[in-house]
């Protein structure tokens, strides 16, 4: 295949034109998708709707898929396949979820900016989200650039952020929302994990913020300055300088490196409107370190 980059800033978001995620995918376009990644942190790829075994075979040529899609597993039936994540507002007969749906009060959480899977031992590299199915209004993605938001920190924050390391956990997430419904299997599967704030991105060699809604402690500070200082740098990182919104189109494919970015999904009218959207994750290589509960430090 022949691409074409077609960047949307100087070095943030692109499209990328020339590729069709139905067919096979050779190893020099890999490459240059990898490159433009290394670039850009986001690039959309337009196209007709894929069916599962066409998008996992795409993301697979970039390394290996996370093999525990979806945190909620206690009584819950999937209706894609499990290499993929279900990021829809369906059940699994593609009828539209009750609002009082446990899968549906969960899945708010997704409108919290945050990182994909950093709350699991090996995290996220590249986000693959595919539309099949998008709303007339609302339900954007919206991701923000880390790295940008990096640079633009004053020589003391970096240097105070330096070395520096973040907890990481779905549960503090979810609790910020108020809901706590997660079955002991659940909660035993994902015991918090340490990541540092700052890291070296490797494909750009670009220093970045890593942060999400799941960190909720820093290590070695007591509880409720980490915490605000989480915030006061996702406040940050999240201003309109730093972000790009992605209005969807069906067939979409947006992907973005977790390493180096947040995103968050927008709210849409979903008494009214079916959202159809399945993601594939590529993974990184490397474990973090599981937070041992007894070194909490208390405020």
């Amino acid at each position: 295949m022949t691409i074409t980059v077609n960047p949307f800033t100087d070095d943030f978001a692109a499209e990328i034109v020339g590729v069709d995620i139905s067919k096979p995918l050779d190893d020099t376009t890999r490459d240059e998708i990898v490159a433009a990644m290394d670039t850009y942190a986001t690039v959309v790829i337009r196209g007709e709707a894929a069916d599962q075994e066409a998008q996992i075979a795409f993301a697979q040529a970039f390394g290996g898929l996370d093999a525990q899609n979806g945190v909620l597993t206690t009584d819950i039936k999937r209706r894609v396949r499990e290499e993929l994540t279900d990021i829809s507002n369906l059940d699994e007969k593609s009828r539209m979820l009750d609002l009082a749906d446990r899968r549906r009060l969960f899945n708010l959480g997704n409108r919290l900016w945050h990182t994909d899977s950093s709350f699991k031992r090996v995290a996220a590299r590249y986000s693959m989200l595919h539309a099949h199915t998008v709303t007339p209004e609302g339900g954007e993605t919206q991701i923000a650039d880390l790295r940008a938001a990096y640079d633009a920190l004053d020589d003391a924050m970096k240097a105070e952020l330096e070395g520096l390391v973040a907890v990481h956990s779905i549960f503090t997430s979810r609790a910020l929302l108020g809901f706590e419904d997660f079955s002991d299997d659940e909660r035993a599967a994902l015991p918090p994990i340490r990541r540092p704030v700052v890291r070296v991105h490797p494909g750009s060699g670009r220093k970045t913020l890593f942060l999400a809604s799941h960190a909720g402690e820093i290590i070695g500070r007591p509880v409720a300055e980490g915490r605000i200082l989480i915030r006061e740098l996702i406040e940050h990182a999240t201003q309109p300088q730093f972000v790009y919104t992605h209005t969807w189109r069906e067939g979409d494919l947006l992907i973005w490196d977790n390493r180096c970015t947040m995103h968050r999904a927008r709210p849409f009218d979903e008494a009214k409107y079916k959202r159809d959207m399945r993601r594939a994750t590529v993974m990184e290589t490397e474990a973090a370190d599981v937070h041992a509960p007894e070194t909490r430090n208390v405020a």
